[in-house]
């Protein structure tokens, strides 16, 4: 069997683990719940367990991992920084090393959106470009920077983080602690929340009776049906959260003048109701030089782009500590 790489996904509420060679063929696929309440010690032996479970599947073991995290790491040391979603925010914990201790092989960590950056990028849409720059659009915005083929990540790993320019000096409070982030604005929550205002309003009729009232049950997905079938005010509602979005990768353009800008995550999915207003208001707001040649697409990899990004990083880093004799 050819070399085995393992790619973890932590979220808050469910762990993905995927086996794929370096091509990113993937040859086994599992998911566990978080049970994030329990600590991290648990959740780390829960990842471990599954890794396990998929290796035994194959009959064989991954010589490397590679993992995202929804938070901040330090991406050399592998211990997590802050995690906000999780309990304890999981400040300072060796997770490289204890996941590289118990399935004897090493780990590298790193921010979920710069995973799924780099799975987009060498799998994806990005692997004919040079410059890349890539939004995740769901709970939050997060994001992503290739430029000259690598991906930047900056001393913290922490570079890419798009949806936290500020778009309005005194905007609404965001998560971080700034106000006026484009997060605020763009983000799934911030539609939603327009999408029930207009459907309590009586302005979202379709969406209503999709939803039969439940304002619990609006997200982007019905609020895309509800606009395709004939709410205007919900598909104005999707072009103006588009808009925002087009002036905050238009100021990313304007800085790094990229081959490609690609849109992953629950809200890009609506496809062509957003994509539409985005490229037309990035055109309107770049002035310095032409963008009719930059393409702004729609994930290809979509939910598997961090995965993906999680092989390719394992692959990459093992492949350059190689010629190091170095034990885990």
């Amino acid at each position: 069997m050819k070399e085995l790489f393992a790619s973890v996904d932590l979220g808050g509420t469910k762990i993905a683990v995927v086996l794929a060679g370096s091509d990113g063929e993937i040859l086994a696929e599992g998911r566990v719940p978080t049970n994030s309440h329990e600590g991290a010690p648990a959740v780390l032996r829960r990842i471990a367990g599954l890794v396990d479970d998929l290796s035994a599947r194959l009959g064989a073991r991954p010589v490397a991992v590679g993992m995202g995290v929804p938070g901040l790491v330090d991406v050399r040391t592998g211990v997590t920084q802050f995690l906000p979603n999780l309990p304890s925010q999981w400040r300072g914990v060796p997770v490289g090393q204890t996941l590289s201790l118990t399935l004897s092989c090493p780990v590298f960590l790193l921010n979920d959106a710069r995973m799924a950056t780099l799975g987009e990028f060498t799998f994806g849409r990005g692997r004919l470009v040079d410059t890349m720059i890539f939004l995740t659009i769901g709970t939050g915005i997060g994001g992503g920077i290739i430029v000259d083929r690598k991906l930047r990540l900056g001393r913290l790993g922490a570079a890419g983080e798009l949806g936290h320019q500020t778009m309005q000096r005194d905007g609404l409070l965001c998560g971080c602690g700034n106000q006026g982030c484009l997060e605020t604005l763009a983000s799934g929550p911030a539609l939603v929340g327009e999408g029930i205002r207009l459907l309590q309003s009586g302005l979202a009729p379709v969406l209503f009776e999709m939803v039969s009232g439940n304002a619990s049950a609006v997200t982007p997905k019905e609020m895309g049906a509800a606009a395709r079938a004939g709410d205007t005010a919900v598909r104005e509602a999707i072009s103006r959260t588009a808009i925002w979005l087009g002036i905050g990768i238009a100021n990313m353009v304007t800085a790094l003048h990229p081959d490609l800008v690609v849109l992953g995550g629950s809200v890009a999915a609506l496809d062509d109701l957003l994509l539409e207003p985005v490229r037309e208001t990035v055109k309107e707001r770049v002035r310095m030089f032409p963008v009719q040649d930059l393409c702004i697409e729609r994930s290809l990899l979509e939910d598997k782009a961090g995965l993906l990004g999680g092989i390719a990083l394992a692959a990459t880093k093992l492949h350059e500590i190689a010629p190091v004799n170095q034990s885990f």
